[in-house]
């Protein structure tokens, strides 16, 4: 049974365990501020003069680099899968074609308007012995995922669903990634629409039985 000083103790804990939240997401949110003032290459001494602390300071929330990393990534496959997922959404009442360009373009859009935080999240550090997960591999995967459950909402119980929906991903992230390292003129719609086509061309000519209607 607890005690009037145990519980007193727990509040006093989920207080601090809240406070250090909000600080990590207040570090997280400079940290995208200071990338998009220095681009990718920022350093730590950078992102600790933007948040007005030392690199000691930061590295008590997220212990080196590495932590800021994985949690900056972390931000950002959050905001780009709520894109992605509205984006489909409300395309899908048009059909499975139009999901496909919709979530293209909500991809790329967030590579067209914040360059350098794109940049800083796909050209990541080697990680430090230990770490539990490649955080632009799990952001890959989070979209993945969720292209693979619209591809199911259309084929239910399509067994190649998953392998369609990363392999989708997988190409506009290679094409996205060479458009915004050698710019040829192409626009942002120009690419989605080559990208839509060469999509919708394979999950189109699938076999008959899987087939999209």
């Amino acid at each position: 049974m607890k005690t009037e000083v145990d519980v007193t103790r727990d509040r006093r804990d989920s207080r601090w365990d809240a406070h250090r939240e909000q600080r990590r997401a207040e570090l997280v949110a400079t940290t995208v501020e200071a990338i998009r003032a220095h681009g990718a290459g920022v350093g730590m001494d950078e992102v600790a003069a933007a948040a007005g602390t030392s690199k000691t300071a930061v590295y008590r929330h997220f212990r080196d680099r590495t932590g800021l990393y994985v949690a900056v990534c972390q931000a950002v496959a959050h905001v780009l899968v709520g894109q992605i997922r509205q984006a489909t959404g409300r395309a899908l009442a048009e059909g499975p074609h139009a999901a496909v360009s919709a979530g293209i373009d909500a991809y790329l859009r967030l590579i067209e308007s914040d360059r350098e935080v794109y940049r800083f999240v796909v050209h990541r550090p080697l990680l430090t012995p230990g770490a539990d997960a490649d955080p632009v591999t799990d952001l890959v995967t989070v979209i993945g995922d969720h292209i693979c459950e619209v591809i199911r909402g259309y084929l239910p119980g399509a067994a190649a669903a998953r392998t369609w929906g990363h392999a989708v991903v997988g190409m506009v992230r290679g094409a996205a990634d060479d458009w915004l390292a050698r710019p040829d003129g192409t626009t942002r719609e120009e690419l989605g629409a080559r990208l839509t086509h060469l999509a919708w061309t394979g999950l189109a000519g699938l076999p008959t039985e899987e087939a999209l209607p």
